[in-house]
């Protein structure tokens, strides 16, 4: 059975789109909920790309304290799901983060070209996950930055001498300790490694057993 630890990180990479709860300014002491695009850095973090004209962005701008969550069904009426608390902030993105945004959400790309649109990254201090019926607790949120993880330059890597070994019909977008995310024939999955976290000098042969078998 996979950890709490697991099942949040698989949640972050599987989702693309959460439900972000934010300060209301407009209605002081209510939270607002909206949903956004996001994806996930290196140390498994959400990062979104959001407009300074958006309310959830000034109400952030206001006190950075949020909410966001990220669910899936797990069928026969379970949904595992995720709430991670913690402060959201705006960040220079570096070029390696920006290509790993783009490559989950390449519509972006014009949001890029407005100018007022602004990269921010959930920094997390405490996180309630529910693994399924009679599996739910609180994690702090160092144990997410504090998991396994391979940098974006490495990752970077790792797609370049991944994609001439893999059939067409799959799209690589990122490359992690836990697996990988891709797109086969158009519909985007989450291929998990099945031995758990592994390190970056067997992420590649491991990639490619799970992705060729």
């Amino acid at each position: 059975m996979p950890s709490r630890l697991e099942i949040l990180i698989d949640l972050l990479h599987t989702a693309g789109d959460a439900a972000l709860a934010t300060q209301s300014a407009a209605m002081p002491g209510y939270p607002l909920a909206t949903s956004v695009p996001f994806a996930i850095d290196e140390h498994h973090r959400p990062v979104m790309l959001i407009s300074r004209l958006a309310e959830h962005t000034q109400n952030l701008t206001a006190d950075a304290r949020a909410s966001l969550m990220v669910a899936r069904s797990l069928g026969e009426g379970e949904t595992a799901r995720a709430s991670l608390v913690g402060e959201i902030v705006p960040i220079e993105a570096d070029a390696r983060l920006v290509a790993r945004y783009l490559r989950f959400h390449p519509e972006a790309e014009r949001c890029l070209q407005l100018g007022d649109f602004r990269f921010h990254r959930l920094q997390p201090s405490r996180i309630r996950i529910v693994g399924g019926f009679g599996n739910a607790g609180w994690m702090e949120g160092a144990r997410l930055i504090e998991a396994p993880h391979i940098s974006l330059d490495e990752e970077a890597k790792l797609l370049t001498e991944a994609r001439p070994r893999l059939p067409a019909a799959i799209t690589l977008l990122g490359i992690d300790a836990y697996g990988a995310d891709v797109i086969v024939r158009e519909t985007r999955s989450r291929r998990t490694f099945d031995t758990g976290p592994v390190a970056h000098d067997a992420v590649l042969p491991t990639l490619l057993r799970e992705l060729l078998a």
